[in-house]
């Protein structure tokens, strides 16, 4: 970490109480990029924010989101500010931006596992969790694209005794982070976030926490 970025996290900590700083610090300790979760042209704003929710309440920083169709809007009143503690990638820009986000994802060595009833797919408690594991949810109707299923390395089901076919994608993510994210803790040795990437979420962190940051921070560099 430079100098200069460490000099502008402690220059802000200042404008938060002590409380609030050790609060960001835990929270941070806890957190991981071993898992990470895509959503594929999710329409229904209530369940991709309750997605956000769940990521942030299982420690998972990164949600990437692929907009083909269909723009994803975030309901604050689901979400309940868990977007601005996360890390949003989207993926808009593209012809084919199921296959740029996926592509760029097993680039950084994911595993891209689609959760989507497959003749080849494992239950979720056999699914091993020592890979870095991406995990790929699909519109609410028609599930993931040819081009997601295709890309997969693997495909995964949650068990069900039930008439219906599956979960809302809310409740699918929720109970694959639930049984997901404290095996990691426990058989993964380096799940936790670098120094690095600690130092960069907790100046965005700070920088969205603190009144009027961005005149504070040209002061910061006026002062320099």
């Amino acid at each position: 970490m430079s100098d200069k970025k460490q000099q502008l996290i402690s220059y802000l900590s200042g404008f938060v109480s002590q409380q609030r700083l050790s609060r960001m610090m835990n929270v941070l300790s806890l957190r991981t990029r071993h898992l990470c979760v895509v959503m594929e042209d999710i329409y229904q704003s209530q369940n991709a924010s309750a997605v956000l929710r769940s990521c942030d309440c299982f420690g998972v920083q990164d949600v990437h989101i692929i907009e083909n169709q269909n723009i994803y809007e975030i309901n604050p009143d689901v979400a309940l500010g868990a977007s601005k503690w996360l890390s949003l990638h989207k993926y808009n820009t593209q012809q084919h931006n199921t296959i740029v986000c996926i592509s760029s994802l097993k680039e950084k060595g994911y595993r891209i596992i689609a959760t989507t009833p497959h003749k080849d797919d494992c239950l979720l408690e056999e699914l091993p969790v020592e890979p870095k594991t991406a995990l790929v949810f699909g519109t609410e109707m028609k599930g993931l694209t040819p081009e997601a299923k295709k890309m997969a390395d693997g495909f995964v089901k949650i068990p069900m005794v039930g008439f219906t076919e599956s979960f809302n994608i809310s409740v699918s993510a929720a109970l694959c982070l639930y049984h997901l994210t404290p095996k990691i803790r426990d058989k993964v040795t380096e799940w936790q976030l670098s120094e690095e990437e600690r130092s960069d979420i907790l100046l965005e962190w700070l920088k969205q926490s603190v009144n009027k940051a961005d005149a504070l921070i040209r002061h910061f560099e006026q002062d320099q």
